[in-house]
């Protein structure tokens, strides 16, 4: 936490700066396609066909920057040397502060696929917040996977900055956190956080007076050595860290490193904050300077953990994540994404509690790199906001993965040094996009937008060609093996992308944010939005092209400042209008999605959103001509255990090759679903597999599909059994039929839980007051056509909170007990940001063959309020 939260200003800042125009037809801000537009070059798809000699791909030797800004349409490049590693993949920088807020919050499909080294929390019990303690939150944490927790010590007291009451005051609290550590489950896996920003917060060590900060920085020595030495004599093996500054201080960390060798008081890791913009061009200075000091005082290496960094702008916008996780990863340090607004979703790339947005997508890919990571030079190191990327090399894999982004425009990515031994010849590039969604936006599966089979130059090397990158998306590219035959082509649907600020704008204000300047203010697209849509006549009006007559999915980038469901009226050409309802946000700025769909004609249109109820926020709208939606997810890349193998000797189809199961292996795939409900899952394999979903095990021919019941967001899916295993299709919009449908009408209610009426719940009421004694329950009877595993949705909202700092939004979460017959387990329902919002949240559960009961219930404090329930067989 800094105190930059505090003297937050008007957003200003510079707008997007101008896209130099490719060879390619002009395309203006507001047409372009992020998500399809990368493609590769015809001289590539020469290359990849045989016709050219691949030397005649790039240029013998990369130009410098600058003559490359002076050539109009010169593609930058980024250089990946596969012979020089760098050390083992850490996965170090996929942690984030408060980003647990309960148990279940984020979920276990949430947490489970990223494998999070690190994570940053309060005390428990601590009044800071009024969630995310450190032992709570550690069991959901633990189950998935998780590494270190970092406890912020000083989290115990409720003001920012905390109160200063002295240092026996915080002796006493210092005793009861060790305590409660030293007897929790696990305590291994804490890590003790004594002092947090101390820089600023009690001991004012930044000012420019050396008397002064001597005799600051005396006080705070003597304090940390007195805290030090109290948890190691509570908690004889605690680990701790330190100090902890806001920002890097090489004066204080060579002051306090020899004074705490000393004194015998060293930290077992070294934690700092990088919160500001420049902190991409000046922490690989920062870190350098600090080993230098650890090595000038004879100091072995310590674990370094940057325990909050980034920026508002920079969490859950993929292109600066890629920025920031690359320099901490090529330095093999452990970092913690900043807390800004709200506790439980990840640092702002979690939607809800089991959605992915784009941000959860580029830690999901960071999470898959296996193997080594080897050395990626971009064209301009060390700079803000310029393509930067990290690589791994997997020879057991044969798989090299590069992730990329930050920039707009095209970009050559040179892979040097490519091993035949382990590739081949050729490789398959398969290139994928994760754009910006919001932080409240779901992305779907990261579309591929090539798969193509390129030759292993005489250098030993590969060009894979980006084009019409967009700045807010990150990149992969997957390289393997390219075994006999073609593979398929990627299939991506027209898309086309306009910016709001570039519409016709009645009654509204374009408004810049998110810029270097503005570092702490929401991202936007395109650094801008529009705004103060308050008056009846507010619209804005977007011109677009239909290539054909048809159906068209519409994606609005948005942000909701009434506190509660908002319209805007969408219209075609002037025509009828259809209210578009918005659900909550944070604020205005802070980005959700809201999906619908809209018929037309070939040719081009005036798409309207004029205000209906409410304040809405427009950022940006994409375009898109309706398919089924479907993914084809690898096997190759899959997460597995076990004994697995890859046999790559066959190219065509789908997938990249297959992955060879053994005997007591597995391979786990996250599967989305844009929606709770039915799709078809086929699994592309040699033999019959087993899946296993939400507690049931299925038997799935190969190349036969299930109907399966996915829940909104992220489903883990465990492939097992002797085959060799393409990929695994999932296609379909999450159709209902068989879902059993209760409202909240359906429910006996009793002690006191009784119908609300609510416009915006399912059927015109919600159940409300229940909980808060054992008495007050909802029973819903439930036919059920056969036995076995089943999920429950619950459809429900709650907006508890607690009045707290200025910079976050100290939402709560609700629990309530779910008895279905004989089985009770408590599930946590997290903040739906007003309370006539209704988000939907899934259990699995086990049912008999006819009549069931499944009761809501909370005997100590209030469940949420309940709109519905579903129930539906986990296979269809």
């Amino acid at each position: 936490m800094s105190l930059m939260r505090r003297s937050r200003t008007a957003r200003t800042g510079r707008s997007r700066a101008a896209r130099t125009p490719g060879p390619r037809p002009a395309r203006t801000r507001g047409h372009r396609r992020p998500g399809t537009l990368l493609t590769v070059t015809l001289l590539g798809v020469a290359l990849a066909a045989g016709f050219l000699p691949s030397a005649q791909a790039r240029p013998a030797h990369p130009a410098p920057p600058e003559d490359r800004a002076e050539r109009a349409g010169a593609a930058q490049r980024l250089t990946v040397d596969l012979a020089a590693p760098e050390g083992p993949v850490l996965r170090g920088a996929n942690g984030a502060l408060y980003g647990l807020s309960d148990d279940g919050v984020p979920s276990d499909a949430a947490l489970a696929p990223l494998k999070l080294t690190s994570v940053s929390q309060k005390p428990q019990g601590g009044a800071q917040h009024p969630n995310g303690d450190a032992v709570t939150v550690s069991k959901s944490y633990l189950r998935n996977g998780g590494g270190d927790i970092l406890v912020l010590m000083q989290d115990m007291y409720a003001k920012w900055p905390y109160e200063d009451l002295g240092i026996d005051d915080y002796l006493a609290k210092v005793d009861t956190v060790a305590r409660d550590i030293a007897n929790a489950p696990d305590s291994d896996r804490f890590v003790y956080v004594p002092f947090n920003e101390p820089d600023q917060i009690w001991y004012d060590l930044g000012v420019a007076d050396q008397a002064a900060y001597e005799a600051n920085r005396d006080r705070f020595l003597r304090d940390w050595k007195t805290v030090h030495r109290r948890i190691r004599a509570i908690d004889p093996d605690a680990r701790i860290a330190g100090p902890n500054e806001s920002a890097f201080h090489a004066r204080l960390l060579t002051d306090f490193l020899a004074f705490a060798k000393k004194e015998n008081v060293l930290p077992e890791v070294t934690t700092w904050h990088e919160l500001g913009p420049n902190s991409l061009r000046d922490f690989q200075g920062h870190h350098d300077t600090y080993r230098a000091i650890e090595k000038s005082l004879g100091i072995p290496p310590r674990t370094v953990n940057i325990d909050e960094y980034a920026n508002r702008r920079d969490l859950s916008v993929p292109g600066q994540l890629v920025q920031w996780v690359g320099m901490f990863e090529r330095n093999k340090v452990y970092a913690n994404q900043a807390y800004w607004d709200a506790a439980g979703n990840l640092s702002g790339n979690v939607v809800r509690t089991n959605i992915p947005n784009g941000g959860w997508w580029f830690f999901r890919w960071y999470a898959g790199l296996t193997g080594q990571t080897v050395k990626v030079t971009p064209p301009r190191p060390d700079t803000v906001d310029t393509l930067q990327g990290l690589a791994s090399l997997d020879t057991a894999r044969r798989q090299a993965q590069v992730l990329l982004g930050g920039s707009d425009g095209d970009t050559d990515v040179v892979v040097r040094r490519v091993d035949p031994a382990v590739f081949g010849t050729a490789v398959t590039a398969t290139v994928a996009e994760a754009a910006w969604s919001g932080y409240e936006g779901q992305h779907a599966t990261p579309r591929v937008l090539s798969r193509t089979k390129l030759p292993v130059a005489e250098d030993g090397s590969v060009t894979v060609p980006l084009r019409d990158m967009a700045r807010m998306s990150a990149y992969r590219i997957a390289l393997t093996p390219a075994g006999a035959g073609t593979p398929t082509a990627a299939s991506t649907p027209w898309t086309a992308s306009h910016e709001a600020e570039d519409a016709r704008i009645t009654g509204g204000q374009v408004r810049t944010l998110g810029t270097v300047s503005d570092a702490n203010g929401y991202a936007a697209s395109g650094t801008r939005d529009v705004g103060s849509l308050n008056t009846a006549a507010s619209k804005v009006d977007f011109e677009v092209t239909a290539p054909r007559t048809g159906r068209y999915d519409l994606a609005i980038l948005y942000g909701n400042q009434s506190g509660a469901p908002a319209t805007q009226l969408l219209s075609v050409d002037g025509g009828p209008a259809t209210p578009v309802s918005y659900p909550s946000t944070e604020n205005g700025t802070y980005r959700g999605k809201k999906d619908t769909g809209v018929d037309l004609t070939a040719g081009t249109h005036t798409l309207t959103l004029a205000r209906g109820t409410g304040e809405v926020t427009l950022d940006r709208i994409d375009l898109t001509e309706h398919t089924t939606p479907s993914a084809a997810y690898e096997a190759t890349l899959a997460e597995t255990a076990g004994s697995v193998s890859y046999d790559y000797r066959d190219a065509s189809g789908t997938g990249t090759g297959a992955l060879v199961l053994g005997a007591g292996s597995r391979a786990v795939l996250d599967v989305y679903a844009p929606r709770d409900g039915y799709y078809t899952v086929t699994p592309r394999a040699s033999a019959a597999v087993r899946l296993s979903l939400h507690g049931e095990e299925v038997t799935a021919p190969p190349g036969r599909g299930l109907r399966l019941y996915l829940v909104a967001g992220n489903n883990r899916v465990t492939v097992t059994g002797a085959a060799a295993v393409r990929s695994l299709d999932v296609t379909g919009e999450g159709d209902r039929a068989g879902t059993l449908v209760h409202v909240g009408d359906r429910a006996a209610l009793a002690g006191g839980a009784r119908l609300v009426p609510n416009p915006h719940a399912s059927a015109g009421s919600h159940i409300g007051w229940l909980g808060n004694s054992a008495a007050s329950t909802a029973t819903f009877t439930v036919d059920a056509p056969r036995a076995g595993a089943y999920v429950l949705v619950v459809a429900y909202g709650q907006n508890d909170r607690r009045d707290g700092h200025a910079y976050n939004t100290d939402i709560m979460s609700r629990t309530a007990d779910i008895t279905v017959g004989a089985e009770t387990r408590r599930v946590t329902f997290k903040n739906t940001w007003s309370w006539d919002d209704f988000w939907t949240l899934g259990v699995p559960v086990t049912l008999k063959r006819g009549a069931n009961t499944v009761t809501l219930s909370n005997a100590s404090a209030w469940a949420p309020n309940i709109d519905r329930i579903e129930l539906a067989p986990v296979r269809g």
